[in-house]
């Protein structure tokens, strides 16, 4: 049955007047087929200081029949870079059994999902649409789940069509919730069922390692502007210096494990040269070097490799949190969007080859490798960021600039154990 031009009823019949005082009201729509043998009954709570609208509703005159929900033609631009939201596009759905699934509306191919779904979601790049099953703050049983997703792609993404499907008994009430907002972390996160992974923060393989990352950063974004009044351009720039001061015994001791294992190599080198026609002999001397002088030659990397999660974290992050959409800062109208000067992308490739010049002339010899990283590196991140959002590159800038004095005394450092006694073997290698 279509019930897309029926005549419904309204209840109360002078509509509903919702006010900021008002709290939660409800509106119902009834429609009585003319044979009189079949009535639906849906109604709508509004509350004013939310985005989510609880939906209940009922049939009678059916034994069971499938409601089938139309999420609407897509989403409407918001944003001035409409290829980029665009490209943002996507329905998500969680599966009971089979967990969070997202596909771009841009490579979505005509489908029925079969439940049981706890939520269906169409979203672009920082808004969204959802249905929840059932009602808030209430359990939901194994007939109150969404039943399917039917999607419509179109050629345009905007116009693709969503619906969700449920099944509903003939004389019982059923419930869900229908979300229209923001893709605030904390305000999708208190919806539940995994309601923040709407935005997935990164591409599948590494969502397990970043999503806990993601919570404890927006946790910290959200403090420091709440608590110190400070604005997200400020926020940034804070929370870049504090995450060099965080990583800064990492670094450290990742370069004192460079040097052990720089100063170890020439030794390395001797046994090597001793023993070639000896692999076992070769292969003692080497485990008794390993122990005697502390090196291993995982010891550099390891500690650099630790905070990847939190740097690709804070990459998506600052890239798709609706919390610096429209923010302006100094020469930047929007935090969200990238810089109209490039100053910043320009400043974060300047500091990154400052940084790599330092740490090339602490070196004792010539590096061809680093050098010429040192050249491509910087020119070619600044070709990447300098289309991506102004609040990304701020971050990214401000921690560059903060990394300097560490890297200039870090690079002290290294000249000094460097002038220290070289390393000999003990008696008997």
């Amino acid at each position: 049955l279509d019930l897309t031009d029926a005549v419904f009823r309204v209840e109360p019949a002078g509509g509903l007047n919702l006010t900021a005082e008002s709290g939660p009201k409800p509106l119902a729509f009834v429609y009585d087929h003319p044979s009189g043998n079949f009535t639906y009954r849906v109604s709508y709570t509004f509350d004013p200081d939310d985005y989510t609208i609880g939906i209940r509703g009922s049939m009678d005159g059916v034994t069971r029949a499938l409601l089938v929900t139309d999420l609407g033609e897509g989403l409407a631009y918001a944003e001035a870079d409409s290829a980029l939201e665009q490209r943002s596009m996507a329905y998500v759905y969680n599966h009971l059994q089979d967990g969070i699934r997202s596909t771009m509306l841009d490579k979505a191919d005509p489908e029925i999902i079969e439940g049981p779904l706890v939520w269906a979601a169409f979203r672009s790049k920082f808004f969204v649409t959802a249905m929840l099953s059932g009602a808030r703050d209430e359990d939901v049983d194994d007939t109150g789940y969404l039943g399917g997703l039917l999607v419509r792609p179109a050629d345009l993404p905007e116009r693709a069509r969503v619906g969700v499907a449920r099944t509903v008994s003939g004389g019982e009430e059923y419930a869900y919730r229908l979300f229209i907002g923001p893709q605030q972390y904390a305000l999708l996160s208190s919806l539940g069922d995994g309601m923040e992974e709407v935005n997935p923060y990164g591409w599948r393989f590494f969502r397990p390692i970043i999503r806990p990352f993601v919570s404890i950063i927006m946790t910290v974004l959200t403090y420091l502007h709440t608590q110190f009044s400070m604005g997200y351009g400020w926020v940034l720039i804070v929370f870049g210096v504090m995450m060099r001061v965080v990583l800064f015994p990492l670094n450290h001791k990742a370069m004192k494990a460079q040097l052990r294992n720089m100063a170890v190599q020439p030794l390395v080198k001797q046994i090597q040269d001793k023993h070639k026609d000896n692999p076992e002999k070769l292969q003692k001397e080497m485990m008794k070097l390993y122990k005697e002088h502390g090196f291993n030659p995982l010891a550099g990397c390891l500690p650099m490799l630790l905070p990847w999660p939190v740097l690709i974290a804070l990459f998506f992050v600052f890239q798709n949190t609706i919390e610096l959409r429209g923010v302006p800062f100094l020469w930047l109208p929007d935090l969200s969007a990238k810089d109209p000067f490039y100053v910043l992308p320009v400043l974060l490739a300047v500091s990154m080859f400052l940084m790599q010049w330092i740490s090339l002339r602490s070196l004792d010899t010539d590096n061809p490798q680093m050098k010429m990283m040192m050249y491509i590196m910087p020119p070619m991140m600044l070709f990447i960021f300098m289309n991506l959002a102004s609040g990304l590159n701020l971050y990214y800038a401000t921690a560059n600039i903060a990394t300097l004095p560490q890297q200039i005394w870090i690079a002290r450092e290294r000249k000094r154990m460097r002038q220290g006694p070289a390393l000999t073997l003990s008696d008997g290698d």
